[in-house]
């Protein structure tokens, strides 16, 4: 009975012992590791020095001829050259709900000056705050400018107009420019050039499927 006792007991305490070093995988006291620091690489903040470079900065420009992964290759536009804006274009062709995606951004970013109707008559100018009427681009002066021309004004600025470089992307300057041409051709404008390809009607709709002639068939 004794010794049934005893290994009641010594069960108990092993299990208590086992149970009491379970932590939920947490080692409060994880032993000594012989390279710290291969093992837990030490940070630096992004403005703070840094003994690892030659100039001493932790913030590391991009490799030379690289592209940010979710950024757009560079446009190659050269602030000042006027004759290259005029030839200067894009390949990108957008959808209908690219193009209201253009149309929402031009009323935020363009339409405070130039009008959400794209007529010069925007807040700013209506409430008498600017000396000179903003550019109405459904005038004859602006119906057939270049997209380039557009595209130009939009990251450098012009005028009294500030530059947009910073608040739209790439293809975002494309999407508002694509809707002012669409909004132009609708009003005297070139023709709208950008509009993607119209997917190819099915050439057999209802034709039956083989299962189903096959069976028929029988």
């Amino acid at each position: 009975m004794n010794k049934i006792k005893s290994i009641v007991v010594a069960s108990l305490a092993l299990t208590v012992g086992l149970v009491s070093c379970d932590s939920g995988n947490m080692r409060r006291t994880p032993g000594h590791i012989y390279a710290p620091d291969m093992t837990y690489s030490r940070a630096y903040d992004a403005y703070t020095s840094n003994p690892n470079f030659e100039d001493g900065l932790t913030s590391r420009r991009p490799v030379s001829g690289t592209i940010a992964r979710g950024h757009e290759m560079p446009d190659h536009m050269v602030e000042g050259d006027t004759a290259g804006y005029k030839n200067f274009n894009t390949e990108l062709r957008f959808t209908d709900n690219e193009l209201d995606e253009g149309r929402r951004l031009f009323n935020i970013y363009c339409g405070i000056c130039h009008g959400t109707a794209l007529d010069g008559q925007g807040p700013l100018y209506a409430s008498g705050k600017f000396a000179s009427m903003p550019a109405n681009l459904k005038d004859a002066k602006y119906l057939h400018m270049s997209s380039g021309q557009m595209y130009a004004a939009i990251k450098y600025g012009k005028n009294m107009m500030g530059a947009y470089a910073s608040q739209l992307d790439i293809k975002q300057r494309w999407m508002v420019i694509a809707y002012i041409k669409k909004v132009q051709s609708e009003n005297g404008g070139d023709a709208f050039a950008y509009g993607a390809a119209k997917a190819a009607p099915a050439e057999v709709a209802a034709a039956p499927a083989p299962a189903a002639e096959e069976k028929a068939a029988h």
